[in-house]
């Protein structure tokens, strides 16, 4: 349960940050933190490093934590890193625009021998095949189709999939999906994306794919992500060593 306080200070802290809810960039200290979620100040240092890691803020010694004005000018829509809970939805807040959710479909199939491979199932092993189309308020920028074993989840409902899997998984079975490998790339538009996301045939989406691992390290989702170009941004943070 530790893990998951200092989790969610993180997934609230980064919403915060995105809403534009520190307008100086500087955050509030760690003993106000603690006094504000209820939490020990193990918990918010632990997060406060972790946003430190991923260069979402700096520690100016004797001064405080500060924003990093480079990550906010970028405003990367997505944030999956190693340490917290990697839900889609608690990652994409932008100017204050609302993330939201349509269904496009949901069903049970049988993997075919890679997405057995992928997610390390037998022969007799069925998934959930879920496809659904993400929103900035009633903007379309993501088409979004994943693969959930049923063995992992056999509870997962219409109702469910139409919001947040992770922060369901998270807040009704205490598991978290902490861990995830993607693969980022380009190409060509398809029908489908020109419809759903609002392109031009000559105009080009973003492809992510990848696998995301629970905290105990079980494959938990295949999920391929077809993203409106715009959108198509990546911040990364690199730690310079001395030679």
């Amino acid at each position: 349960m530790a893990d998951l306080v200092y989790h969610r200070l993180l997934t609230t802290l980064k919403k915060n940050i995105m809403a534009g809810e520190y307008p100086s960039l500087k955050l509030p200290d760690e003993r106000s933190l603690s006094e504000q979620y209820e939490i020990s100040r193990s918990s918010v240092k632990r997060a406060l490093n972790i946003l430190a890691d991923q260069g979402v803020v700096f520690k100016k010694r004797g001064s405080g934590t500060f924003i990093n004005p480079l990550y906010l000018k970028n405003r990367s829509v997505f944030h999956y890193n190693n340490g917290s809970n990697l839900g889609v939805t608690d990652s994409f807040q932008m100017n204050g625009r609302k993330p939201g959710i349509k269904l496009l479909d949901f069903q049970v199939i049988k993997p075919d021998k890679e997405l057995r491979r992928d997610l390390f199932l037998s022969h007799d092993d069925f998934v959930y095949e879920i496809k659904r189309l993400r929103l900035f308020d009633d903007q379309p920028f993501m088409i979004e189709t994943g693969y959930i074993p049923i063995k992992i989840m056999p509870e997962l409902t219409r109702e469910i999939v139409s919001g947040s899997i992770f922060n369901y998984l998270q807040d009704e079975k205490n598991q978290a999906v902490t861990k995830s490998y993607l693969t980022i790339s380009a190409e060509p538009s398809t029908d489908e994306d020109q419809q759903e996301l609002h392109l031009k045939p000559v105009e080009p989406v973003g492809v992510m794919a990848g696998i995301f691992f629970l905290d105990d390290g079980t494959p938990f989702e295949y999920s391929r992500m077809r993203l409106h170009y715009q959108y198509m941004k990546y911040n990364t943070f690199v730690t310079l060593g001395e030679e």
